[in-house]
């Protein structure tokens, strides 16, 4: 991890941007204080496709009837 000072990321920004897109980190410093960090972002997740399962399982038509007393006992551990 490359420590820089502030006057040194304002002047050299670019090849620092460089490096962090290659993974590496930099941090920057003020009288020798780190005070941020450069690190590369994660990839942005993909967006998800409406209906990619449809078909794949069913729903029992008592999906959503309450539970009895026994049941929701069991579930919470009592």
């Amino acid at each position: 991890m490359q420590t820089v000072n502030i006057h040194e990321a304002k002047t050299h920004l670019s090849r620092l941007l460089e490096q962090v897109a290659g993974g590496e980190e930099v941090v920057i410093a003020k009288a020798g204080k780190a005070i941020a960090r450069l690190v590369p972002l994660e990839a942005m997740p993909k967006k998800r496709r409406l209906g990619l399962l449809k078909g794949k399982f069913n729903v029992p038509d008592d999906f959503d009837t309450p539970l009895t007393d026994e049941e929701l006992s069991q579930f919470e551990g009592r």
